[in-house]
């Protein structure tokens, strides 16, 4: 199979990632998790063992069907469901806990991709597929048993953010349908979809950007590239967790503040200890964007329809991860310049930081306003 198919397979899983969630968020509030997660199943593993039927049959229209539609739409149903369910049963340790979740999420990759690749070449592309679709299905429909929202008017014991010092009250707790005429969803969405764009962005820079800038070998290269997975994991667990000390607000203008001077000062920087020290430090910003996301959302918006809301936001990540290789191709194509390209994605950041201090901005003074709530910490 060849791997610009595989590339397109990949780039339509995302996308129906990211329409799945959006469009069917309001389904997943309104049927549960425990529905939703065994659907999510269903799709995921029905996808991946329907791939292997499409190599068999030699249909690249089936494949992309299965892989990239059905496998997508699992995806999706299955990113947002337990993140949309600990979001409801840690009000006091959002970040930590969607982080853990959605860490789990990326470093699955660290942890199949072996399995694959040992599968592929032990019992072929078909029979590997078919293997991974039934142990996808037990994993997650047995996984999917044991996910129940939490009572009505749950909190932890102990738990009061009136008489807390770090965790405040919701802003609100509003419909998807109603988070749409608030500018602070808008403000969010901008937010992910740049960090989304940039992120991709550096991701593809990254191998032939050391060879250029530190004459890395092809394989030197590849080998930092590799632990790209593993600083984007731990990326999402370390700033969604302290995103509940240091504030939602907070930490999006520290990510945007230092991705600002990294795009713009990478491409300059031969030495090799401070590149990568940066290089890694993008990476876990780029990932502690998608953990701290959840968590946000519950702040602004509240968990009543939080899946549905979640799930909005989330179409900025299909749509960032076609126009961010689009922008990367075209100008580096254009100018022939990695500095250039990475200025551009750093004038991106300027966008975002811009928006991230509305966003702060405004949280304040919804807060502030608010006689009955205390003041975001800033």
């Amino acid at each position: 199979m060849e791997g610009s198919t595989i590339k397109w397979a990949f780039k339509l899983a995302i996308l129906f990632l990211g329409l799945s969630a959006a469009f069917l968020g309001p389904w997943v509030e309104k049927v549960g998790p425990k529905i939703s997660g065994t659907t999510a199943g269903l799709f995921y593993g029905i996808g991946i063992i329907g791939s292997g039927l499409a190599v068999h049959l030699e249909s690249l229209v089936l494949f992309y069907a299965c892989y990239g539609v059905i496998g997508g739409i699992g995806l999706g149903l299955g990113y947002i469901t337990p993140v949309s369910t600990l979001v409801k049963w840690f009000p006091d340790k959002r970040g930590l806990a969607t982080g853990m979740a959605i860490m789990g999420f990326g470093f699955s990759a660290l942890i199949f991709g072996p399995v694959m690749q040992s599968l592929f070449e032990s019992v072929g592309i078909i029979n590997a597929f078919y293997i991974l679709g039934v142990v996808y299905l037990v994993l997650i429909l047995t996984s999917a048993r044991y996910i129940e929202r939490p009572p009505e008017g749950y909190r932890p014991k102990g738990f009061n953010p009136e008489n807390s010092s770090m965790v405040k009250a919701d802003l609100c707790n509003i419909t998807a349908k109603e988070a749409l005429n608030n500018k602070r969803f808008y403000f969010i969405w901008i937010m992910m979809f740049i960090n989304i764009t940039c992120g991709i962005a550096i991701i593809a820079a990254t191998s032939p950007m050391m060879q250029e800038k530190l004459l890395y070998t092809p394989m030197q290269a590849a080998a930092i590239v590799g632990l790209i997975g593993v600083f984007n994991g731990l990326g999402r667990i370390l700033w969604s967790g302290l995103s509940d000390y240091l504030g939602r607000p907070n930490t999006y203008v520290i990510f945007f503040t230092f991705q600002v001077l990294a795009f713009y000062f990478l491409p300059q920087i031969n030495s090799e200890l401070i590149f990568l020290i940066i290089l890694f430090t993008v990476i876990t910003m780029y990932g502690g964007g998608f953990a701290t996301l959840p968590a946000f959302l519950g702040d602004l918006f509240g968990t009543k329809q939080f899946g549905a809301i979640h799930g909005l936001v989330l179409a900025g990540w299909a749509l960032a991860g076609i126009v961010g290789p689009t922008i990367y191709d075209v100008v580096k194509n254009t100018t022939g310049s990695l500095d250039v390209t990475l200025k551009v994605f750093s004038g991106l950041f300027l966008i975002a930081l811009a928006v991230s201090l509305l966003m702060k901005r405004s949280v304040n003074l919804e807060y502030n306003q608010s006689k009955n709530k205390p003041a975001l910490q800033t």
